[in-house]
């Protein structure tokens, strides 16, 4: 028994060492800032990447801003460099980006990622996205269908973003959201393969879960719904 709990002990301590410093993209954003808050008080460090100076947040020891934009090479470049995982909650944000941002960004930051020797990618992204799995409820078919229509180019570059992924060999989870709820109420998750089974999630939620899938298999180069039970 004692010997059990050393291993487990010994295990937990060796996987909270690999992931010290972690790079945040879209840390500024709506549900961004939420992550980052919740990474620094859990202790990691974070290297995050702005591209609105203004929106550097309150000086903290474990928060290193980079000045730089996702669709740069050499900015990414330099927000990986230290880093032993990459999370992010990549919005069009304000000034609104291209369309085509999601593409974009994700063929450079998978491109860096190979370079630097960055295996693990976790990023979130709309319930819109399909998989051949997919069981969608009729609701959510024409939730699908209506960001299709209404945003044709966003819509389409988050498709090809998970068509990047689903061509790389590193580790990454494509997290697929309803509407987020800017809250810091937490309440059970639930997490499906097929289909969006709730209506929102807490923001705070987010965080916590996406923070635990540096520390688990579970959906490795999966795109897993995630909603508030």
């Amino acid at each position: 028994m004692e010997g059990s709990l050393f291993i487990s002990i010994h295990f937990i301590e060796k996987i909270m060492k690999s992931f010290q410093k972690i790079a945040v993209i879209g840390g500024t954003g709506k549900s961004g800032t939420y992550l980052v808050k919740e990474l620094s008080s859990q202790g990691y460090q974070v290297n995050l990447l702005i591209r609105n100076p203004e929106k550097i947040p309150e000086s903290h020891p474990n928060l290193f801003p980079i000045l730089g934009d996702v669709t740069s090479e050499k900015d990414v470049e330099k927000l990986l460099e230290g880093c032993d995982a990459v999370l992010s909650t990549l919005g069009l944000g304000i000034p609104t980006s291209a369309p085509d941002l999601f593409e974009i960004a994700t063929a450079i930051i998978l491109k860096s990622m190979k370079s630097q020797g960055v295996e693990r990618y976790v990023v979130t992204t709309g319930l819109n996205v399909n998989t051949p799995e997919d069981q969608k409820s009729e609701r959510n078919l024409q939730a699908t269908a209506w960001m299709e229509q209404t945003f044709p180019k966003s819509t389409q570059s988050k498709q090809k973003e998970y068509d990047l992924l689903l061509k790389s060999d590193l580790k990454w989870t494509l997290v697929r959201l309803p509407m987020i709820d800017l809250t810091d109420e937490e309440s059970s998750v639930g997490t499906d393969l097929k289909d969006c089974k709730g209506e929102k999630i807490s923001a705070k939620s987010l965080a916590r879960f996406l923070i635990e899938q540096l520390h688990s298999d579970q959906f490795i180069q999966e795109a897993p719904f995630l909603y508030n039970l």
